[in-house]
């Protein structure tokens, strides 16, 4: 990663994490933050002495953040991907072993070096095509032992690349096959045992629930919610994916950073999120790859000022998609976004999923995370799948991509 301190651009397209600004800009970038940003009919050349002229031209964006991944995890599904496709249901795939339960018997048997080496080329797949702060969530080891190998896995991948790993313990995403029929039992476990053994190792940034008919109920995902705030930690949510269970409005309630998912969302859940300031979280690789027909509720978030967030939810069984710029297209083909709002989702928005106010944007005195592509217009990203677009990436205002 190249070391330098001050950097500058001229003659730039910037989008801001919100919008695309009217004037091409000159962009200053100094001790990792951003200096100044001033349209470029007013930009002086003696302002940058001692600066290196880093690029002229193309689209900055802030570096993207995808809010929601779980990027950890042994061995793979591409058994089901075929299975599905030759006919079989969800429920034939779970008898023949398939299903969550897969991920978790690979997982657990899978060593922490070897969970290490597998996510490594999945993070930089990311980190290649413009990410610079990824949420990693465990969910795959369902028991104390094994969901903290998976959070030091992600620590570690956060300490080996140019990126923000924002960890998330996602215990409660399905019950164990050494608990079935006592899903209360296990709800202890996380509660009594996994949190406040993640807290103790410090590896656990935020806590996330499964609440759904084939993982825990609202009751259940409560009492989760209830042990991670009394270890000060924030809350997330899959939340109305597969129906409408009401844990939407249960999570904002608890002041939950973000839902995802939403498919079945309802106007009270859509209320519930306005007012508790969440973020909706709209997941289109899920929705491809499951070949779903449920749309979320995407024109009455517009309608009620409902921040939406893009993140790729890149993992073994419904979306085993690593590429950010291609949730851009999804978003707007399958969910109708427009390429500004689903810029936005990958970047303002996103950082506010993780509770990151600092990230996702382009502003004076911003932590100095940018993207610039080879493209004229920031809708370009969203318009075309096209890998090598990405000129240069600072992390912390560095480069770590490009010249």
């Amino acid at each position: 990663m190249t070391n330098v301190t001050r950097l500058f651009w001229q003659d730039t397209t910037v989008f801001d994490g919100t919008q695309e600004l009217p004037e091409p800009m000159a962009v200053l970038v100094r001790d990792g933050r951003i200096e100044a940003l001033q349209p470029m009919k007013a930009f002086e050349a003696t302002a940058v002495e001692g600066y290196t002229l880093a690029g002229s031209g193309g689209v900055m964006t802030p570096g993207l953040v995808d809010c929601h991944t779980h990027l950890v995890f042994g061995g793979n599904r591409a058994d089901e991907f075929e299975m599905r496709l030759e006919g079989a249901s969800y429920e034939e795939i779970a008898k023949a072993g398939g299903g969550i339960l897969s991920t978790v018997r690979a997982t657990r048997e899978a060593s922490e070096e070897a969970l290490f080496d597998k996510a490594l080329p999945r993070l930089q797949a990311l980190i290649d095509d413009g990410v610079t702060t990824v949420e990693i969530k465990s969910g795959y080891g369902l028991n104390v032992a094994d969901e903290l190998k998976m959070l030091r896995v992600a620590r570690r991948l956060g300490e080996a690349l140019p990126v923000r790993v924002v960890t998330t313990l996602l215990g409660a995403h399905a019950l164990p096959p050494e608990y079935e029929g006592n899903s209360d039992a296990y709800i202890d476990l996380v509660c009594n045992e996994m949190i406040p053994a993640a807290v103790a190792e410090n590896l656990v940034d935020m806590v996330d629930v499964f609440c759904e008919k084939i993982a825990f109920s609202v009751a259940q995902c409560e009492r989760v919610f209830q042990a991670a705030q009394a270890h000060n930690l924030s809350i997330k949510a899959h939340a109305e994916q597969l129906s409408n269970l009401g844990g939407t409005a249960m999570a904002a309630s608890y002041g939950a950073l973000s839902v995802d998912h939403i498919e079945y969302l309802d106007d009270a859940g859509i209320a519930a999120l306005r007012q508790a300031g969440s973020v909706a979280v709209i997941l289109p690789g899920a929705f491809h790859t499951l070949r779903e027909t449920q749309l979320p509720p995407i024109q009455a978030l517009r309608d009620a000022g409902v921040p939406m967030a893009v993140a790729t939810d890149c993992n073994p069984g419904s979306s085993p998609l690593f590429m950010p710029s291609l949730m851009l297209n999804f978003a707007c083909t399958l969910f109708r976004l427009t390429p500004r709002e689903a810029l936005a989702g990958l970047t303002a928005h996103g950082a506010q999923a993780l509770g990151q106010n600092e990230l996702g944007r382009i502003a004076e005195g911003a932590i100095a995370d940018l993207c610039v592509w080879n493209i004229q217009r920031p809708a370009e990203l969203a318009y075309a799948v096209q890998p090598g677009r990405l000129r240069q990436r600072l992390f912390q205002g560095k480069l770590s991509h490009g010249y």
